[in-house]
């Protein structure tokens, strides 16, 4: 057998023993494996659908196909690739940071498992009976069925149900660890802790006073677990929301199955789209954000191996990002006549504004801790958090420019919006910060094994970085030339701008099969596989050997 097969079967043998991996190693692995596979799975429909933008291909991409993988593309890349790698990633780092065992290993294996099959119901609906309301579902479109099959929408909700009670169980989880006493340790004070993680001590010191004197030895837990206690809160009422949102869907596709019609009974639309757009912009603008500058932070002092600077103000940040998280989501109904001036101004515009200055001072702080610890090494961690930073720097002003009521007029359901603010937002910023968090964790989560090709991640930050920018401005021309999102246009009105666009989606794919390959050849099939065996080691066990003990 060659060298690449024996590297391709078994991995670097040398570094890489699953057999000496804890379970919660294991586990991390596993949710970055499905991670993967469904950031692939969103990858190819997406190229698929951008093909379809450059010359539309009716035997196989006629209406109700194509829209279908419309709905299906942004979910399985929200919820099957970003939700498995951050929720995966936390899960290990709560507990490695807290330095206590996880609260539940079991519930996290509910987590990981529950997302994955949900996520996989409602893409094979999708795939096999064409539902296609978006991802929005605005009302009455999810319950229209004159459109769609009652039963196709009913599973597909079923699907989304899913990840939203594993998503709970995440946080179910995440909360638990911050403030349950292990057995053996002394009394945990969980109030002053979940107060702590929470930003309530960094209120406390900003209203007495207190903040030019405080220090990071005023707080119980690390600025890396506030930020992602704080990034939890959000999770957790996107998820009731949607939860909420889909249970009304599934009562009308319910009663439609069983002969008892629900078509004359009234939802208001407005009032649907405020509430539904709430819950999904605590994902967009709440989660995200939150969750990538804490990330950020942790990456950057890993990295440098000092403290980050500001601290304390970076804590006061991420409480008034949070805040701000909740009341930013009008800027998404700018548009519609019927929404209010006064959620329209105050939300949509003048909160909307302020997420520039709450991001903005995250990207300064984790730029200054890096600047301070030159010279660094350029490692693929730091290069793809320089990627990923540099992915916001262009994504979040875009999305504050499509905050402005005039603006919004022309950019409204325009490529401008999925392009220069989505795409580059999620592709850019928070999939290059989560490689970076991939690159920091994988020798930790292998125990050191070495990574089989720098050439291959190379290429993978380039093309990445390249492909991710330039899809993304190409769709905002032809945005800002008056192309409509969703939307197929059969003359080629727009054909020159998809065809750059459908090339720099190319180099995305070519950076992605390069880190894969790089990750199966570094882990082996047999090591890739060796993940789902049982281990015999203790689940309180975060890495070989260390059993986390009481801190003072």
């Amino acid at each position: 057998m060659s060298t690449f097969m024996e590297t391709l079967v078994h991995g670097n043998e040398r570094a890489f023993k699953p057999e000496s991996l804890t379970p919660m190693q294991k586990l991390t692995l596993k949710y970055v494996v499905f991670g993967l596979i469904y950031y692939g799975f969103a990858a190819i429909e997406g190229m698929l659908l951008r093909l379809n933008q450059v010359q539309p291909i009716e035997s196989i991409f006629y209406p109700k196909r194509y829209f279908a993988m419309l709905t299906a593309h942004p979910l399985v890349g929200i919820f099957g690739s970003s939700y498995l790698l951050v929720f995966g990633a936390f899960t290990f780092l709560v507990p490695y940071l807290l330095k206590k065992p996880l609260w539940s290993f079991k519930v996290a294996n509910w987590t990981l498992w529950l997302i994955v099959v949900g996520v996989f119901t409602f893409w094979f609906d999708g795939f096999l009976t064409h539902y296609a309301p978006l991802y929005t579902l605005y009302w009455p479109l999810p319950a229209d069925f004159h459109q769609f099959e009652p039963v196709a929408g009913a599973i597909f909700i079923v699907g989304v149900a899913l990840v939203m009670v594993g998503t709970l169980l995440f946080v179910l989880n995440v909360f638990k660890t911050l403030t349950y006493t292990p057995a053996g340790w002394g009394q945990q004070p969980a109030g002053r802790i979940l107060g702590d993680a929470l930003g309530l001590t960094t209120l406390r010191n900003v209203l007495t006073g207190r903040m030019r004197h405080s220090s990071e030895t005023d707080h119980l837990v690390g600025l890396p677990v506030a930020a992602i206690a704080r990034g939890t809160v959000d999770v957790f009422l996107n998820a009731l929301i949607i939860t909420f949102s889909g249970v009304l869907i599934l009562v009308y596709m319910i009663g439609e199955i069983s002969g008892h019609s629900l078509k004359t009974t009234a939802v208001d639309a407005l009032l649907y789209k405020n509430w539904y757009w709430w819950g999904l912009d605590l994902v967009a603008d709440g989660l995200v954000l939150v969750f990538v500058a804490g990330t950020w932070y942790l990456l950057a002092s890993l990295i440098t191996g000092t403290d980050v600077f500001m601290a304390k103000w970076a804590r006061f940040a991420l409480g008034l990002e949070l805040v701000v998280s909740w009341t930013v989501w009008s800027h998404h109904l700018l548009s519609d006549q019927a929404q209010p001036a006064m959620l329209k101004v105050g939300s949509g515009e003048m909160v909307t504004a302020f997420e520039l200055i709450t991001q903005g001072l995250a990207f300064f702080i984790t730029l200054v801790t890096l600047y301070k610890a030159r010279p660094l090494a350029m490692t693929n961690e730091l290069k793809f958090l320089l990627g990923g930073l540099l992915g916001f720097a262009l994504a979040v002003p875009a999305g504050i420019m499509q905050a402005d009521a005039g603006l919004n007029r022309i950019l409204h359901n325009t490529q401008w919006i999925v392009g220069p603010h989505v795409h580059v937002a999620v592709l850019v910023g928070l999939t290059m910060t989560l490689y970076s968090a991939v690159y920091v964790l994988l020798p930790i989560l292998t125990n050191g094994a070495k990574l089989y090709s720098q050439r291959l991640a190379n290429i993978h930050f380039w093309c990445h970085l390249v492909g991710g920018i330039g899809m993304g401005a190409f769709m905002g021309m032809a945005g800002l030339q008056g192309m409509l999102r969703r939307t197929i246009y059969y003359n080629g009105e727009y054909r020159p701008y998809m065809i750059l666009a459908a090339l720099s989606g190319a180099l995305l794919l070519i950076a992605f099969a390069c880190f894969l390959v790089n990750i199966v050849m570094t882990l082996g099939l047999t090591g890739a596989v060796g993940l789902f065996h049982k281990s015999d080691r203790p689940v309180e066990e975060l890495l070989p050997g260390q059993v986390p003990e009481p801190v003072a």
